[in-house]
């Protein structure tokens, strides 16, 4: 039967990752691919920590680390070739390393084999989207197969097909923005012997530069070119070699494994939705390379839509929540770009005075002012994963909260009663949670939104004899280092409530006679009568040690 509640089109990072989400949701899917297989090429290089924790998500974390070098930083090196700054963030506020290196061709077959899991889920490459229309109950797909034409049906469409989306353009849909001149040459080399760990960025006005590191001994080098040189000149082998060679000698000898010369653009589509259409990763943003967001703001995309899709398909949730997806997702994805542009303006001096200037500045500004240390240092100029509009309460109910409404939860470690330590999403679920401090009132507090309940010891409280059932139903912790006590006192909350993809939802005050203040939020998505009430549905088990042993080679279906 050819009709699915979710097709996806594009077979990259977004779309895998939308996949898998909706896998564990138990969401009937179709993947379609135009291509024999997954790219075989390393695209994107940096993996960051929220997008980790979306993998975690999945199931499929430890398959996925096996193949990352987690926790490296970033190096500026002056136009005189001396270091003046660096990046080199320790802390894991969301469970990982804040930067980290993979491969993208093996994120890809990791994320495929994934999708072995689930009878659900199908994917089917060679398979080309020619057209589609919006029906009075789904989406009609017309689709080039290898048996010749074919045609699906859908509930809900969601284009992962790349910045040249031919259905952003079947919509008529535009990407705003603009596209520079400059133009870059990448370099992926094999077989690094250097166990050099950080990213070199050479500030240089002769030829910006950036040296990274990656997994299983490759390196890539970027190059800026200038003005009149032309592709095909600078992809040839000798002089490629000898702009490495000024940065690294031992680097210029190794086996060039790609070769390529792209512009970069800062655009953004002017919507993401077209009543059941749904625009995602490179089709709804194109993101400079200059702080590697663009593959992450894709899986943050996957992120927000996939539960938003899953709680409308099984009906729990009326379908103008899906109108917070745009509204949520479209200025963070806008606010990384930002910081993109600034990155490359200074990483792209334009003459020797301006160089002098500002990497003297910071390096300065930097050795007197500790807290400009700290916020280069850290990487604390990154745009917080946080929503000014869209599914959440209002800030008033919690004006001082460490984390406000509509910003996505810390990821601390937490300790099981069994003394089993493990990563606060583990005891989660897929659905929406509820984490009560153990001490606070118990007072039955309706909701009309099911929570998973967990029950947060203070990092100084034992599991007593009989705790268990005083809280029976929820799922006991203890707070390990401190970070969810502080968090809901600083809320002056006695509970916090977090949506499937852990942004939080709502803060319950203190008191005894406190009420979750949700109602109010899935009023503003009434659809034309009472949306339906989420009750506990059942979700595909995600588990790491299932999807470890998926064979990557999925079979061909037709």
């Amino acid at each position: 039967m050819n009709t699915y509640s979710v097709a996806i089109v594009g077979a990259g990072p977004t779309g895998l990752v939308l996949a898998n989400l909706l896998g564990c949701h138990g969401i009937r899917v179709l993947l379609l691919e135009r291509g024999a297989t997954t790219v075989d090429e390393a695209r994107a290089v940096t993996i960051d920590d929220e997008s980790l924790r979306t993998i975690q998500a999945t199931g499929l974390i430890e398959s996925v680390l096996a193949h990352v070098v987690q926790g490296y930083g970033v190096h500026y090196y002056s136009w005189r070739n001396r270091p003046f700054a660096r990046i080199e963030p320790t802390s894991k506020e969301y469970g990982y390393a804040k930067r980290n290196a993979f491969r993208q061709q093996v994120l890809l077959r990791d994320l495929l084999a994934g999708l072995t899991r689930f009878a659900q889920v199908e994917v089917r490459f060679e398979h080309t989207l020619q057209s589609f229309e919006e029906t009075a109950g789904g989406v009609r797909l017309l689709v080039d197969t290898p048996q010749g034409p074919g045609e699906f049906h859908c509930d809900w469409l969601v284009a992962c097909d790349g910045g040249r989306s031919p259905i952003r353009e079947q919509l008529g849909y535009v990407l705003r923005g603009s596209s520079y001149d400059e133009k870059w040459l990448i370099a992926d080399l094999l077989g690094r012997s250097s166990p050099f760990r950080h990213t070199r960025t050479y500030c240089d006005p002769a030829r910006p530069a950036i040296r990274l590191p990656g997994p299983q001994g490759t390196v890539r080098y970027e190059f800026m070119l200038h003005p009149g040189e032309e592709p095909e000149a600078v992809l040839e082998e000798r002089g490629l070699r000898e702009w490495i060679r000024q940065r690294d000698a031992a680097d210029a000898e190794l086996p060039i494994a790609r070769k390529v010369v792209y512009a970069f653009h800062a655009r953004v589509a002017d919507r993401w939705r077209a009543g059941r259409v749904f625009l995602a990763g490179d089709a709804a943003h194109l993101t400079p390379p200059f702080a590697g967001q663009g593959m992450n703001s894709g899986i943050r995309d996957a992120a927000n839509l996939a539960w938003k899709l899953a709680a409308v398909v099984r009906g729990e949730l009326p379908t103008g929540l899906l109108d917070t997806y745009e509204a949520e997702r479209k200025p963070h994805a806008w606010s990384l770009i930002r910081m993109a542009l600034r990155i490359g303006r200074f990483m792209q001096p334009r003459h020797v005075w301006s160089a002098a200037l500002s990497q003297g500045a910071l390096k300065v500004l930097s050795l007197l002012l500790p807290p400009v240390r700290d916020y280069v240092l850290h990487l604390k100029f990154k745009p917080q994963p946080r929503f000014f509009a869209g599914f959440f309460t209002a800030d008033g109910a919690a004006p001082k909260a460490q984390v406000p409404a509509g910003q996505l939860l810390p990821q601390p470690t937490v300790e099981l009663a069994s003394g089993r330590r493990v990563l606060l999403d583990e005891v989660l679920g897929h659905g929406f949670a509820e984490l009560q401090l153990a001490h606070a009132p118990g007072a039955e507090r309706p909701s009309p939104i099911a929570f998973v309940q967990v029950r947060v010891l203070r990092r100084s409280d034992d599991f007593l004899p009989g705790l268990a059932a005083d809280h029976a139903g929820a799922t006991l912790v203890r707070d390990v280092d401190g970070t969810l006590e502080a968090l809901l006192t600083s809320a002056r909350a006695q509970a916090v409530a977090l949506r499937p993809d852990r942004y939080v939802l709502a803060y319950l005050p203190q008191g005894a006679q406190a009420r979750w203040p949700v109602q109010a939020v899935l009023d503003r998505l009434a659809d034309g009568g009472d949306p339906p009430l989420p009750s506990p549905t059942p979700m595909f088990p995600c588990h790491s040690s299932t999807a470890t042993t998926a064979t990557a080679a999925l079979a061909r279906k037709s």
